[in-house]
């Protein structure tokens, strides 16, 4: 599938997040150009911003859409899929994520101090590096580096300055970027109602009260964030297409 392929404003763009402690470059995939995106994802673990979050694990949730690609360079990362934990490294072949299921990343460690007691193979627990990919779709709000730049600037208003989380905006977010909330799975059929809450809450209800998943100022394909907001009427109202043509005409003067 490859319905939104296009030069790529975002390649080689690097996306910084917690002040730093993390760092996303886009590449291209080393092997497979058919990837929806690729991103090199390196984790500062004595970074004070990830240190101070170290202990505290990223909601459960699940893709509908797509397929996600994990694949360790360098440290050590946990991979949580439906209650099991999977500690990946370099050693470890690409991880798939399939679509649907629950799950959530997250550093294993949690005090760097303790480092030398767990590994013997000389990581010295400064950083993770890891490959994170994901497949192609004809899904209009799916994952992407539109999702990501707005997910990222987010979670820094909320951990680096102090604001409150707002669930609706979460949910609005995340619908946007074709994820969900996971819900205890005990619950009768519990992904297709956590979809389906995802898109009443944050797509039908957020909308009317004025969450919008995209923001200009953390937006560098404002183009393309218009096009998905575009296909919602719950939030045309927050393209601004006059914005997006100055950010073409910008684009080809800098070519």
């Amino acid at each position: 599938m490859t319905t939104l392929k296009r030069s790529d404003p975002y390649l080689g763009k690097v996306i910084t997040a917690f002040e730093g402690g993390i760092v996303t470059r886009i590449i291209d995939h080393p092997y497979d150009s058919s990837r929806a995106f690729a991103y090199e994802v390196t984790f500062h673990l004595r970074h004070p911003r990830v240190v101070a979050v170290a202990a505290q694990k990223p909601p459960l949730h699940f893709h509908p859409y797509q397929e996600e690609y994990i694949e360790v360079l360098e440290g050590r990362l946990a991979v949580e899929i439906e209650g099991v934990e999977h500690v990946l490294s370099p050693q470890d072949d690409e991880f798939n994520l399939r679509p649907w299921c629950n799950h959530r990343l997250y550093s294993p460690v949690t005090d760097v101090g303790e480092l030398a007691k767990g590994y013997d193979d000389g990581w010295d627990g400064e950083k993770t590096v890891f490959l994170l990919s994901g497949q192609d779709t004809d899904e209009m709000f799916r994952l992407d580096t539109v999702f990501f730049e707005n997910w990222y600037a987010y979670q820094d208003l909320v951990v680096v300055k102090g604001e409150k989380i707002d669930l609706l905006q979460v949910m609005s977010m995340f619908d946007a970027g074709g994820s969900y909330l996971s819900l205890p799975t005990w619950i009768p059929f519990s992904r297709t109602i956590a979809r389906s809450l995802g898109i009443f809450l944050g797509r039908w209800i957020g909308g009317l009260l004025g969450y919008q998943p995209f923001f200009k100022k953390w937006t560098t394909d404002w183009d393309l964030a218009c096009r998905k907001m575009e296909t919602s009427i719950f939030h045309r109202r927050f393209s601004d297409r006059e914005r997006a043509e100055e950010h073409r005409m910008l684009l080809g003067q800098a070519s």
